[in-house]
């Protein structure tokens, strides 16, 4: 198997939404009673999280990237 960068904002987004996912197949088999509206913000939080990560990552990535090819040419 080829290998990949690790992408920790899309690890962060399946974490956020399976979250939600468990948390709403909990609550349509009656084994928790989790409110309704504490799903949005457990997504929208997670969404951003997920947002912020991957930006992050593009930066540095991108500074490390441009630091290597300052150094090859000069």
């Amino acid at each position: 198997m080829r290998r990949h960068e690790f992408q920790p904002g899309r690890l962060i987004a399946g974490l956020a939404l399976l979250t939600a996912g468990v948390l709403y197949l909990l609550d349509s088999t009656g084994a928790a009673d989790v409110p309704w509206f504490l799903v949005i913000p457990i997504t929208m939080g997670g969404l951003s999280l997920a947002a912020l990560a991957g930006m992050t990552t593009y930066a540095v990535r991108r500074d490390r990237r441009d630091r290597i090819s300052e150094s090859r040419d000069g």
